[in-house]
């Protein structure tokens, strides 16, 4: 991708996330405290970093909007739709991931 000017770029990699987001709609099977230990980010992480890019730009988006932008729907809602309670197993799991998130 580096022969692509900055526009292109941004195109491309606007389609990676939309698809990224759109796979993630459809596998609701998966929970988020798997893909955090699995990964290291979930849903909401996304959705975070969605805000914090906007802030970035200087365009109003709260963290919130930003995750419905995510779910495609409230988090509330698609957690009481979609989300198990987590086991001790995956928590720690997903403990033990996220302490390699440290930079």
């Amino acid at each position: 991708m580096n022969s692509n000017s900055d526009d292109e770029r941004d195109r491309i990699e606007a389609a990676a996330f939309r698809r990224l987001v759109a796979h993630l709609r459809h596998r609701s099977d998966v929970q988020n405290v798997d893909l955090m230990a699995v990964g290291g980010f979930c849903r909401n992480c996304l959705g975070d970093w969605l805000a914090d890019a906007a802030a970035e730009a200087g365009v109003p988006l709260d963290k919130a909007a930003a995750r419905e932008a995510v779910y495609g729907m409230p988090q509330a809602e698609w957690k009481a739709r979609h989300q198990g309670e987590a086991t001790p197993e995956q928590l720690a799991a997903m403990a033990a991931s996220v302490a390699k998130n440290a930079h």
